[in-house]
């Protein structure tokens, strides 16, 4: 898992294995007296269980060096609240963590400038990542970014290998887990790679905790928000565009793309909602070679910020006039763009599901 030509050095040339890149990352930290972890908005599994695994890394071979987790956003999908609870994630808001000159910020699972982030005052030391959504690494010391791997999490189970750290069952359950949620889609985004770190990882997994993190209870805002989507869910063709409407929480609309992009009649799913002010997007594609995160960067060009892998993408753009009728038509304009990116006839349109009859309550 130590040998990969295709990432790069802190002077972007590619690197030939001279040193082992946990090496590098190593030294890069060593100056410095204090780390502090972040990511991206809302993190997911892969980002949360790749925070947890730079702390584990520097703990054991730099003993004695504080290392904070930090939290930008909230911890919104069910599943993520699991983990972060199951396995006692430690977090603090990342307003809190006040980095100064002695404080390396190591980024995962994100790069900075990306629109990924709620602030991007503190230029990282370290970006570690998977994405094909460049940043701007002007400044930065060490880079590890893999875009033909599935996760974030792979990288760091292979510096936790390389430097023969203990890696107990909480750590394996959550990197295994950030691995897992990354790569389960199909066509699947993953290497060798990646399903290498899965067989490390899968028998120092603690099953049980494992078992229920996927499996958590949901709220009854969750199918309610999903009986809002089916009812308002549109065809263009190969695509289906669906309306979730005001959520509870940002992450569900991710939730709804991925439910969508199993219809065997598309190719494309968007997914929007509004949350907090903002309407937030999430875009899938069904086959590889998609581009999605690029496709989403086009569509809301000029509106508000997007990124993504070849599959997948998120976005959000800030509602300049959150009445119903100001909603709406920023959501025919979302949908016109994506229909010219697709070169798909919104003539074409049609309501997914009639409407369904009601019974009575028993």
């Amino acid at each position: 898992m130590t040998a990969d030509p295709q990432s790069t050095t802190s002077d972007g040339e590619p690197d030939l294995g001279r040193r082992m890149r946990s090496e590098r990352l190593l030294a890069t930290l060593q100056p410095f007296s204090r780390v502090v972890v972040v990511s991206h908005v809302n993190p997911d599994p892969d980002s949360l269980a790749s925070m947890l695994g730079v702390k584990a890394l520097v703990e054991a071979t730099q003993p004695g060096k504080p290392v904070l987790l930090t939290l930008d956003g909230i911890i919104a999908r069910s599943e993520n609240r699991a983990m972060v609870d199951l396995i006692r994630i430690p977090m603090v808001p990342v307003e809190a963590a006040n980095p100064d000159a002695a404080t390396a910020v190591v980024m995962v699972d994100t790069q900075p400038r990306t629109g990924r982030r709620s602030s991007e005052a503190a230029t990282p030391q370290v970006v570690i990542d998977h994405h094909d959504t460049g940043g701007v690494l002007d400044g930065v010391l060490f880079r590890d970014i893999r875009t033909h791997l599935g996760a974030t999490s792979t990288m760091i189970t292979g510096y936790l290998i390389e430097q023969r750290v203990i890696v107990p069952p909480a750590l394996a359950t959550a990197l295994l887990y950030g691995i897992e949620s990354e790569t389960m889609g199909y066509p699947r985004e993953a290497s060798s790679l990646d399903d290498g770190a899965l067989i490390w990882l899968f028998p120092r997994a603690d099953k049980d905790l494992l078992a229920r993190i996927r499996n958590p209870k949901l709220p009854q805002s969750h199918f309610a928000t999903f009986q809002n989507a089916l009812a308002n869910a549109f065809l263009y063709d190969h695509l289906v565009v669906s309306w979730c409407g005001s959520v509870t929480q940002p992450d569900i609309v991710a939730e709804i793309a991925d439910f969508f992009i199993r219809f065997d009649q598309v190719n494309w799913a968007l997914a929007a909602g509004v949350f907090d002010g903002q309407m937030k997007l999430s875009l899938r594609a069904g086959q590889l070679g998609g581009r999605a995160g690029e496709t989403l960067q086009a569509v809301v060009n000029g509106l508000g910020h997007a990124g993504g892998h070849d599959k997948r993408a998120g976005g959000a753009i800030a509602l300049a006039d959150p009445c119903p009728e100001g909603v709406e038509g920023l959501l025919r304009t979302i949908r016109r763009r994506l229909l010219d990116q697709l070169q798909i006839d919104e003539q074409q349109g049609r309501r997914l599901l009639n409407a369904c009859p009601v019974i009575q309550a028993p």
